[in-house]
Formats: structure tokens, sequence, C-alpha cells
């Protein structure tokens, strides 16, 4: 993928609509009650149209995000910051397994199948070939 179309990813992901779901609330109350032990640290993608909303509980059209034939993989989360710039933030890159495909949403869920969506996002179109990548950082910044 060249640079200018990684770019212009970079660009489109900055500028996507995020919501902390409703079942993505309550999770984080369970977690501050010690009630789960999870995190919403597997991130997958979909193709379908739409505007990410609290209610979700899946994404638009969820399409295979690795050759394992998994919906979701697993990121890599992290605390960045500290005190009153504490910041929760799992970064994941995504493979298109079968192009081209039309990506238009991404989320965090807590686990490979099942779960819950904690994070639903939605972008512009992003149409990939059989190999091409996004790298998608989900931050929950609770200030």
């Amino acid at each position: 993928m060249s640079t200018i179309i990684k770019s212009i990813l970079a660009l489109i992901i900055a500028r996507a609509a995020v919501v902390i779901t409703n079942a993505g609330e309550e999770f984080t109350v369970d977690k501050f009650n010690e009630s789960i032990q999870t995190v919403p640290n597997y991130v997958g993608w979909g193709t379908g149209a739409g505007t990410a909303a609290k209610a979700d509980t899946d994404l638009f059209t969820p399409i295979n995000s690795d050759p394992s034939n998994v919906l979701r993989i697993l990121g890599t989360n992290s605390k960045t910051g500290s005190g009153s710039t504490a910041k929760y933030q799992v970064v994941a890159t995504l493979q298109c397994v079968s192009g081209p495909q039309t990506i238009t949403n991404a989320g965090a869920w807590t686990a490979v199948s099942g779960g819950t969506l904690v994070l639903h996002g939605d972008h512009s179109g992003v149409t990939l070939q059989t190999g091409d990548q996004i790298q998608y950082t989900f931050t929950i910044d609770p200030s």
C-alpha cells in the first residue's frame, strides 16, 4: 500500500465517529465492581453501512480479519498517561483476507467470539485488496 494511501487512511481513521456502546458503559461499571475480568482487546471490522450508535451490539456486516478465519484478532492493550491524562488504548492491525473489500466500521470486543462490543466506530469506506491492512487504535479517555 502506498504512503499516500496510508496517510489518507490515518486521516480517515482519525476522523472516525466512535462511541462507547450502552453495553460498554455497563462493562465499565462491572469492571469498577470487579465483577468481570475481561478487557476490550479484540478488534474486528465490517463492510456494512451505518453510523455507530450507543445501542449497537455488533458491527455492520462483520467479516474475517485474519487468515485464521476469525472475525476478531487480539490487539495490544495499554495504559497511556497518568492521573488526569490516563487513557486505555488497544491497537490492532487487521488484514484483508479476500479482496476487494470496502471496510466501513470497526469495534473493540471483550472476546474473540461472543463477548461485549465496548467500542464501535464508523468511517468512510476504505477499499482493500487481499493482503492490505488497516491499523486501528481505540482510546478510552475517561476525562
